[in-house]
């Protein structure tokens, strides 16, 4: 037996290959000198060799793919023509020659340079610039997908964790609402496992605050931004207290700013240009009136002896970016609350929603007009009946952004 065929030896392959190395199986090689008929008895026995490296001084000067060699050798007389000339006429001159401590980040990138066929040949490893083995394309394509179902494997693993998180730092508002307001609803549906919108509640001896905001994206980007905004919010409500909605948004969109670097003229030009839109309302149980203020989020009102909610839409500047002004006051509004008054805030998660037989969005219209049809139950039964007019709306439709609805009858 030729010693090319005898030096084969086949180890384990590293269940984490970190180098082409490790990628490499030690199969025979021809050198340049040998014949074709050596290289096709080496194919005859080794059926499961794609490519047989071509060596000269035991570094590697081409590669022979088997598919094409057995191809051209089945040609009639060519064996008789090529059985004993040079192996050198039918291998790749220019293959795929990679060192054996090469990474396998660095190693796909050169792959794909390569093209096509260094996934269909594979490619030749060396250590000092000698032979030490061939490695496969697939083989090297399949343990990048392994590579990549871990990677995303730990950070769906992160995320969710990222979500017991988020969801504890909202238990204590939603717990504060239950226990105030008996006859409330609140629904936070993030669109991924995370999300960006949040809602703040906190209960006084005279009355309670509330907040329901929509940060700039979705997911983590989203996320993060939820714990910097509600950060904000706590930190101002400690600091001017509850009962004036418009100057806390003042104070989060100046802290915002602030930690974004969105300060309009200041410095270098600002990385980022996130916020939030939001609505902030403080109702004052003695007098019953709600003070609300609104950033491109609506309040609506429904009164016991209206027909139609009153709505009083939000300002158009948001809060914390670039654009809003560090100095602007959104306007305080002052709501009259006749006992058994129905309260209604959602972000544009729910109106924006595309769905139904024409493929537009939900509307406000839409959801208010199911809350009217409603208007006899309680807040979880409207809240309810409202959710499943939005599913059958949405339909096989993706879920566009986060979505976040509160009810309260006062």
């Amino acid at each position: 037996m030729h010693p090319a065929l005898a030096q084969f030896r086949r180890p384990g392959l590293s269940t984490s290959p970190r180098s082409a190395g490790e990628l490499a199986l030690e199969v025979p090689a021809v050198d340049a000198a040998d014949p074709n008929a050596l290289v096709m008895e080496i194919f005859y026995s080794r059926r499961d060799m794609g490519s047989l490296a071509v060596i000269e001084n035991d570094r590697p000067v081409g590669l022979i793919n088997r598919d094409i060699f057995m191809s051209q050798m089945s040609k009639p007389f060519h064996r008789e023509l090529y059985d004993k000339k040079s192996c050198i006429a039918f291998m790749d001159k220019d293959p795929l020659i990679v060192d054996a401590e090469m990474g396998i980040e660095a190693l796909t990138f050169k792959t794909v340079e390569v093209g096509e066929k260094a996934l269909v040949d594979g490619f030749i490893v060396t250590r000092d610039g000698r032979f030490a083995g061939v490695g496969s394309g697939l083989r090297l394509l399949s343990i990048v997908a392994e590579m990549q179902a871990e990677k995303n494997r730990q950070i769906m693993q992160s995320i969710e964790y990222a979500s017991v998180i988020q969801q504890a730092m909202l238990r204590a508002s939603r717990e504060t609402l239950s226990n105030t307001l008996p006859d409330a609803a609140l629904v936070w549906e993030p669109r991924d496992v995370v999300g960006g919108d949040f809602y703040h509640f906190a209960a006084f001896a005279d009355g309670w605050f509330g907040a329901v905001a929509d940060c700039t994206g979705h997911g983590v980007p989203g996320a993060f931004m939820t714990l910097l905004a509600s950060a904000s919010l706590s930190q101002a409500l400690e600091q001017i207290g509850p009962r004036d909605p418009s100057a806390l948004l003042a104070a989060v969109n100046r802290n915002v700013k602030g930690l974004l670097g969105q300060i309009n003229g200041a410095g270098d030009t600002p990385q980022s240009n996130d916020g939030l839109d939001a609505a902030f309302f403080w109702l004052d149980a003695a007098s019953r009136v709600l003070h609300f203020a609104g950033a491109r989020v609506a309040l609506h009102v429904l009164r016991p002896d209206a027909a139609q909610f009153d709505t009083i839409a939000g300002e158009r500047m948001g809060v914390g970016y670039v654009d809003s002004l560090a100095d602007y006051t959104w306007a305080l509004h002052a709501v009259e609350l006749p006992q058994g008054s129905l309260l209604f805030v959602s972000t544009d998660g729910l109106t924006d929603q595309i769905g139904g037989p024409r493929k537009i969005a939900f509307g406000k219209r839409r959801a208010l007009d199911r809350i009217l049809a409603e208007r006899e139950n309680t807040a979880p039964f409207i809240c309810a009946r409202l959710l499943e007019t939005f599913a059958e709306w949405q339909g096989s439709q993706t879920r566009r952004d986060d979505v976040t609805l509160f009810f309260a009858r006062v």
